[in-house]
């Protein structure tokens, strides 16, 4: 089974009335920088704050009556945990959200607060994902994994034709990459389109597991990291069926930012843009703000969530990377 652009458009029509479409902002800062129009496609300003919704939301409608009785499971750094319990509790679905120590509390609060039962273990996503599956196993709930799934990728994808839309002669798109989820669909709706349009993938250096799977030609382990793009983390598990393949092919481009690049990142966000940004959705701002796009436009960054801790937000805004 694979995922087709069919897919994608289908997944429109069914989470059409559950997401927003999200605006596409001009980036004067940007554009002076690069010399060429750049625009900020600001999926920040999603209902649960960040792109996860719409693949959450196109895997829960898609579940039977007896499946969604039993409730869904998923292994979640945060944002994708949000989105399943949002969409879950609009679609009438009892959800269980597994996180490791690593997510910060804000995040979990927040899934909390949108009714979901909330399981905390370990110290990576692997570990999470390790009881999401237990969970699944032992009381019949339906595992929806935050990337690597057929619905939730015609999701995130319905992201991509958006951008289409909304710019027509884009020419590059600048996407965060952890999972492989969001860029997988993009990706595959911006290349059927137009397999001109070059595609970036953005992650973080510490920890970035599909970028290690890329360059040793299959899925590998990596140490899940405390970093700033805390969204990002996280492995792409070793029996990967969809992303790696996806991201592999459609990836023309991947760059990975320092600690240092991601804050300077979020306080340019802050200062330029007005934007109150988590660390993941700020990677493709620190890559133009870095020198590693090719000034050819006209550009679209992805900036992907707004869930960030607001403690964490502030010391990085008076200066500190952490």
């Amino acid at each position: 089974m694979s995922v087709l652009l069919n897919d994608i458009y289908l997944a429109r029509q069914r989470i059409q009335s559950l997401v927003r479409c999200t605006p596409m902002e001009h980036s004067p800062s940007l554009s002076r920088r690069l010399g060429v129009p750049v625009y900020l496609k600001l999926e920040s300003q999603q209902i649960t704050g960040s792109f996860k919704l719409r693949g959450a939301s196109n895997a829960v409608a898609q579940l039977n009556a007896e499946q969604k009785a039993c409730g869904v499971v998923a292994a979640s750094t945060g944002n994708h945990g949000r989105a399943l319990a949002y969409a879950a509790s609009q679609q009438g679905v009892k959800a269980t959200i597994c996180l490791s120590h690593l997510v910060p509390g804000n995040k979990v609060q927040a899934i909390r607060d949108l009714g979901a039962q909330v399981r905390i273990v370990g110290q990576s996503q692997d570990d999470a994902q390790c009881e999401a599956e237990r969970i699944a196993r032992e009381q019949g709930a339906t595992l929806l994994p935050p990337f690597d799934h057929p619905a939730v990728i015609a999701g995130q994808g319905t992201l991509g034709l958006e951008i289409l839309e909304q710019l027509p002669d884009v020419a590059q798109v600048l996407v965060p990459l952890s999972g492989g989820g969001l860029f997988a669909g993009v990706a595959l709706a911006l290349k059927s389109a137009n397999p001109q349009i070059v595609t970036h993938g953005i992650s973080m250096q510490r920890g970035a597991a599909m970028h290690a799977s890329l360059s040793t030609g299959h899925p590998v382990e990596v140490e899940e990291l405390p970093t700033l793009a805390d969204s990002l983390g996280g492995g792409i598990g070793l029996d990967n069926r969809y992303t790696f393949n996806m991201t592999r092919d459609t990836c023309d481009h991947l760059h990975l930012l320092s600690e240092a690049s991601i804050a300077h990142a979020l306080r340019h966000a802050y200062r330029e843009e007005r934007l109150v940004l988590e660390g993941a959705a700020a990677v493709g701002i620190g890559a133009v703000l870095d020198g590693l796009i090719e000034p050819r436009g006209p550009i679209v960054v992805v900036v992907s969530g707004r869930n960030v801790d607001v403690d964490q937000h502030l010391r990085v805004l008076a200066g500190a990377d952490a």
